[in-house]
């Protein structure tokens, strides 16, 4: 073989190994191209059980997505400590678009300031794409209970301080430190049962081993309606519970919610973080989800990611100004 054709099969080798090599790649740079998203699958992680509010928004939310962009939407739930579990699994993900953190405020707001050795960064490896919804709290009492409105049932606190048990969903959740923030403008004492999620903490009322909770009002509107349950307060008006005052209306004007919002790993183009939260608005807009999302008392944000940074950043604040008062610990 001349030293010509040696050179020119040689550069042909070549040719076809970059050629190779630039088809085994294509897939992964068309998948990454924001004009292109969603290529393929996206995941919805949920760092919670089935069953509870962020699962149910995250299921409502997958099935807008999947109607208005054509591909399929899974929702993966991931519980364990508290959030941090399903979050670190999003905050290690590629950032590329296909991987979704759908959480409550305790993942992205609450746990940097009550864990001190979190595997993660909320605030840096997570970005806000979208507010999603506000859950409005009711304060929800057992019928054994002789306090029937708030006022009554700080006044029993402080009447009787640190004798009435209340339940919660754990030490640090936004039920717990809501109570708290109550305890903190009444002079009130109670004694906090945690709970290993509120279903726990529900069926913990149910039972009478506690006399009250805070707790969203999806969760316990059922009881409620069938009168196994008492609603004192709730902290923003809802439809569902028209003839319950709110926390501003008995005296105390403290700002306390549950929230259900989307995050994405950092990294990941602004065109997805644009396009995402925009299909999420879209979403909340349907009329079936619409209808669905006012049912279960869910109050939609429509906001841009850099509003919902800017909230969140002065939520993070508040919850951290909080657990430093009290020196809240994680358990």
């Amino acid at each position: 073989m001349t030293t010509e054709l040696r050179d020119l099969r040689a550069r042909v080798v070549a040719g076809a190994a970059v050629g190779i090599a630039l088809a085994l790649l294509a897939p992964a740079v068309h998948a990454q191209d924001p004009a292109a998203w969603p290529a393929r699958a996206v995941r919805l992680v949920v760092p919670s059980s089935p069953g509870g509010g962020t699962d149910l928004y995250a299921r409502l939310l997958a099935q807008g997505l999947a109607e208005a962009l054509k591909q399929t939407f899974v929702v993966d739930n991931r519980p364990g400590a508290a959030g941090n579990i399903g979050a670190e699994i999003v905050a290690r993900s590629a950032p590329d678009g296909y991987t979704i953190l759908v959480s409550s405020n305790s993942s992205i707001a609450i746990n940097p300031s009550l864990y001190k050795n979190l595997p993660y960064s909320a605030e840096r490896d997570l970005i806000p794409v979208a507010r999603g919804v506000i859950t409005p709290f009711v304060f929800t009492g057992h019928p054994s209970v002789p306090a029937k409105t708030l006022p009554a049932l700080l006044a029993l606190g402080k009447r009787e301080p640190g004798k009435l048990p209340y339940g919660s969903a754990g030490t640090g959740t936004p039920p717990h430190l809501g109570v708290r923030m109550f305890e903190e403008a009444s002079g009130a004492s109670f004694i906090h049962v945690p709970y290993k999620g509120l279903g726990q903490a529900v069926q913990g009322l149910l039972r009478g081993e506690v006399g009250f909770i805070l707790a969203d009002v999806a969760t316990v509107l059922p009881y409620i309606r069938s009168g196994r349950m008492l609603a004192l307060a709730v902290t923003e008006q809802t439809s569902q519970l028209p003839g319950t005052p709110t926390v501003a209306a008995a005296g105390y004007p403290i700002e306390v919610y549950g929230a259900f919002s989307v995050s994405a790993p950092a990294g990941t183009p602004p065109a997805i973080i644009q396009r995402l939260s925009a299909e999420v608005i879209k979403a909340m807009k349907y009329p079936a989800i619409k209808d669905r999302i006012e049912a279960m008392a869910f109050i939609p944000v429509f906001d841009t990611p850099d509003a919902f940074a800017a909230s969140l950043k002065k939520e993070r604040q508040m919850w951290a100004d909080v657990i430093r008062r009290n020196n809240i610990t994680a358990e």
